[in-house]
């Protein structure tokens, strides 16, 4: 196979990749993605033993053992330029020799859960309550700088999600990738489950408006109305489409999991959501590790 060069390829002097600062021997199988940095010490508190601690900008990793599931807990920052960073980099870790540079003959398959928070959609979807994402839906672009085909399914949804919205090449080229079956199954009950769409900024891209107009206006309107296939849009957020389709296309096992923190259509924000995101981490990490 062909090697891959130095510029492509950032491996630092410790033999660690560029952003993450982790080694290959320093990641494990299962790993837990959340966007808050502070977030890696909640989640990694339950642990019974870390193993590693690394840090560089951002992106923070712990790796450890709850029992005998091992676990790596990591950083991502906010938004899917940075997801782009954290699934190319774990993959590498995973699937390239980082002596030789070429990609190995076995791949190996990793295990991606995303502990975030996130707004419902949905009336009876309430603050402080949890979702688990069926399908991540991109209104981010970032899976249509990859060469990929669409599964007929994935293409109907979009197709269906363009004819109720609205939304077009105006302002996005939406996209669609289904969760991962074998890890959804393991988050039950106490979990909602839907469609959660991917917006590339917080603001303006998730309808809301402070001083500045909307291209589309009643964007919120627009997602929560919207049916496929028994298929709603549970909630938005900033990463779920790119860790969906990142993950899809590289082999991986992914799920997004999130706490409900802000429902946008009856306009309440919860009253504790450190709470809320506590209550989650170990709800999730029990589903996980049963």
């Amino acid at each position: 196979m062909q090697r891959i060069p130095e510029s492509e390829l950032i491996i630092n002097d410790r033999g660690a990749i560029y952003h993450l600062d982790v080694r290959p021997e320093e990641l494990a199988p299962t790993v837990i993605v959340v966007g808050d940095p502070d977030r890696v010490k909640k989640v990694s508190a339950y642990f019974d033993r870390i193993e590693h601690k690394l840090q560089h900008r951002e992106f923070i990793t712990h790796t450890g053992y709850i029992g005998n599931k091992h676990l790596s807990v990591i950083s991502t920052g906010i938004g899917p330029d940075n997801i782009d960073i954290v699934f190319n980099e774990l993959d590498a870790l995973a699937n390239i020799d980082f002596g030789t540079r070429v990609i190995k003959d076995k791949l190996t398959k990793l295990n991606i859960v995303r502990f975030g928070t996130s707004g419902s959609l949905q009336a009876d979807i309430p603050v402080d309550s949890f979702v688990a994402s069926s399908h991540g839906l991109g209104l981010d672009n970032l899976l249509n700088f990859y060469s990929y085909e669409k599964t007929p399914a994935d293409k109907e949804m979009v197709d269906a999600f363009i004819s109720q919205t609205k939304l077009d090449t105006a302002i996005t080229i939406p996209y669609a990738f289904s969760g991962s079956d074998m890890l959804l199954k393991k988050f039950g009950d106490g979990f909602h489950k839907g469609i959660t769409v991917t917006c590339p900024g917080f603001f303006g891209p998730q309808g809301r408006v402070l001083r500045l107009g909307l291209a589309s206006p009643g964007l919120v309107d627009k997602l929560t109305h919207f049916s496929f296939n028994n298929h709603r849009i549970t909630n938005f957020e900033m990463e779920t489409s790119a860790i969906y389709g990142l993950g899809k296309l590289m082999g991986h096992e992914c799920l997004s999991v999130n706490a409900i923190i802000a429902n946008r259509v009856v306009k309440e924000f919860s009253k504790d959501n450190n709470a809320a995101v506590e209550s989650m981490i170990k709800k999730a990490l029990e589903a996980l590790t049963s």
